[in-house]
């Protein structure tokens, strides 16, 4: 069986040559028989709401300013469409300001945020760091912070001090793809990483997937690509082709830290003649974006993805707030990574798994 490459499979080394395809009992029974049962749950569609139940009553008359790092990041977009579904819900207004995707833009529509005035500000999906006069103002005006994939982790943060950031474990994340590929493969796969290492967060979880990958001795690592996220469409493809020319039909599955990176291999592998539904089999460990759900759909160069479910957190968002506004704690809860797939996502294009409406309303009342 071959090894997993833990190192030295950085972009532009290899881990060996061409890997033939599975074949043969499965390359890691114990291993196989644990991600089995992880991705079966993960890939569940009807399971009951485990979220909050209880919780303050709605607090009447208040006002979020949605501060974006950009409303062209789907995943940015789609949590802000939920926080304005939950607070004509919750009887709040809302208003959406675009950070345009560059430091400066951010800093100046949080600028223009806390000149509003607002009740809350909400950090949608970039690092507070970047405006840490803008935080420090909000803290001093005692206008509480939540954020969206603003810090690296869930819950509370102390530094810089949010009173909550919504985000899935990167480690939970990282897990399932890694799983999903083990599935789906039966235990044997060459295996091509996608990520970028000049984000600390995409290089955690790209290190957590080896890390999981690693636990069947039937998957080898075949390289890690190196590529940010920025460059994606001028690089992709480049790179892709020359990973088919180093590997051919060794190359049998691919995962990447955001689905950007299946867009734009797919034209590379178009031209190489390869099957949309076929090898190499593509797993994003990002957030789900509609374009995703179309390619997983579509059976067009992927096959899964891992999506965050955009709409119920902005739902959470404006529960958080309102615990806030009510001198409650933080809710602590973390929705459960899960996979769409052709087989259980069928033409939709977003994960809104059930029950939040619901149960948020009773919560608040409303």
């Amino acid at each position: 069986m071959a090894a997993v490459c833990l190192t030295g499979c950085a972009r532009g080394t290899s881990a060996g040559g061409a890997v033939p395809p599975a074949t043969g009992p499965p390359g890691c029974p114990t291993a196989l028989a644990g991600a089995e049962a992880a991705v079966h749950r993960a890939q569940r569609t009807d399971a009951a709401w485990d979220g909050p139940t209880r919780g303050p009553r709605a607090v009447p008359g208040k006002s979020l300013v949605y501060v974006a790092q950009t409303m062209t990041n789907p995943g940015v977009a789609g949590t802000a469409t939920g926080v304005r579904e939950a607070a004509e819900a919750i009887g709040w207004s809302v208003r959406v300001l675009d950070g345009q995707g560059t430091p400066a833009g951010i800093q100046a529509a949080f600028g223009q945020a806390l000149a509003l005035r607002p009740s809350g500000v909400v950090i949608g999906g970039f690092d507070p760091r970047l405006t840490s006069q803008q935080v420090a103002k909000a803290h001093a005006d005692h206008v509480p912070l939540v954020g969206w994939h603003a810090l690296d982790t869930p819950g509370p943060g102390r530094d810089p001090a949010l009173f909550t950031n919504i985000t899935t474990r990167v480690g939970d994340v990282a897990r399932i793809s890694a799983d999903w590929i083990i599935t789906h493969s039966r235990g044997h796969a060459g295996v091509v990483l996608f990520t970028d290492a000049s984000i600390p967060f995409a290089r955690t979880k790209s290190e957590l997937i080896k890390k999981e990958l690693a636990t069947c001795s039937g998957v080898r690592l075949l390289a890690e690509e190196n590529i940010p996220v920025s460059d994606t469409s001028s690089r992709t493809p480049q790179e892709v082709s020359a990973l088919l020319a180093r590997f051919g039909d060794g190359w049998t599955y691919s995962v990447a830290i955001n689905d950007v990176y299946f867009a734009d291999a797919a034209p590379a592998l178009r031209a190489a003649r390869r099957k949309g539904a076929g090898p190499p089999f593509a797993i994003g460990a990002g957030d789900g974006d509609p374009s995703a759900f179309q390619r997983v759909n579509g059976g067009q160069f992927q096959t899964a993805t891992v999506p965050e479910a955009l709409t119920e957190q902005g739902w959470q968002i404006v529960d958080e707030f309102n615990r806030a506004f009510a001198g409650a704690p933080a809710s602590g809860y973390v929705a459960p990574v899960h996979i769409a797939t052709s087989a259980n996502s069928a033409s939709v294009t977003s994960w809104d798994p059930r029950g939040y409406r619901a149960a948020y309303r009773r919560i608040w009342g409303t």
